[in-house]
């Protein structure tokens, strides 16, 4: 049987302090080649932290990070030479044009592919000839963008982004990250919008004060949540005593509750005998299931993100 690639991206038991803050509290990521990971937490969780120390800006106070099989810290330039970064909040050179910035980020890496170029300013509606100082936060973020997708790279760093872009530049950058994977990239896409990693990617790990809380692909994550019904029917009553029914809600003819997968089938028989009139069923989504891990969670951590 023949043995797994090895991870593009491999981080054990990572740790990071900033004096007596604790950033990352034994971190494991592993992200695979050609895939899409989703890397989720809310600020402060410890995301930008992770990534930092990936592309060699920090070094860890403890465990190990690797790229490409390579430590970061130690060996950045081979570690990073076909790596592209989108940070969440852009920075750039003033005076510069968008223009002159795209190609100086891209000859960083060896240069732009001019079709490819014209075609993402095209798409993202950015103007190359303005000075960087009269952008909007959108387009700054437009400009990282751009410089990272206009020269192919083997894995993508973004950190949240998406961050600064409207509903419609959205789906042109959700449309380039299918195209880089469809390519064969790899892509670490962290960020706190569920809809977007949703529909992007197909593995996902969950960040908490630090840690990973939950990770795997959405199917699997999937099972270890209820699937919601709401249900119109002549005698709603018949579903509270069914096996792998919880939290039975009634109001007048029309019952809520959650049921464990395993228990669908019989849940459904007896949604049947209960005289449906109206049916609406709620599958587990990646949101229920990122809420699951704060929305009980009262106190505020003071983390770096």
């Amino acid at each position: 049987m023949p043995s797994s690639p090895e991870p593009v991206i491999k981080a054990v038991q990572l740790g990071k302090t900033f004096g007596r803050t604790r950033a990352l509290d034994g971190l494991n990521l592993s992200v695979r080649p050609g895939e899409v990971h989703g890397f989720l937490g809310p600020n402060g969780a410890g995301k930008s932290t992770t990534l930092r120390i990936l592309l060699g800006l920090m070094r860890p106070t403890s465990g190990t990070a690797r790229v490409f099989g390579l430590d970061p810290w130690k060996d950045p330039v081979r570690a990073h030479r076909d790596v592209a970064y989108v940070p969440g909040d852009v920075s750039l050179w003033p005076n510069l044009s968008g223009g002159e910035i795209i190609d100086l980020l891209t000859g960083l890496r060896g240069g732009v592919d001019e079709a490819l170029r014209r075609a993402l300013i095209e798409e993202f509606e950015l103007d190359p000839r303005r000075k960087a100082r009269t952008y909007s936060k959108g387009n700054r973020q437009k400009v990282a963008l751009i410089a990272a997708f206009a020269r192919p790279a083997r894995l993508y760093l973004l950190d949240e982004p998406s961050a600064g872009l409207d509903p419609v530049m959205e789906s042109v950058f959700r449309r380039h990250v299918q195209r880089v994977a469809a390519n064969g990239a790899t892509v670490l896409l962290s960020s706190h919008i569920l809809s977007e990693v949703e529909q992007l990617c197909e593995r996902v790990t969950i960040i908490r004060a630090g840690r990973a809380v939950e990770s795997g692909t959405l199917a699997e994550l999937r099972h270890l949540k209820l699937t919601h019904f709401r249900i119109q029917a002549s005698d709603g009553a018949l579903l509270a005593g069914v096996p792998g029914v919880h939290d039975v809600v009634s109001a007048g003819d029309v019952v809520e509750f959650d049921v464990d997968p395993a228990d669908l089938a019989p849940v459904l028989e007896a949604a049947a005998a209960a005289g449906i009139t109206g049916l609406t069923v709620s599958p587990p989504s990646l949101e229920s299931l990122f809420l699951s891990h704060y929305s009980h969670d009262t106190t505020v951590n003071s983390r770096a993100r």
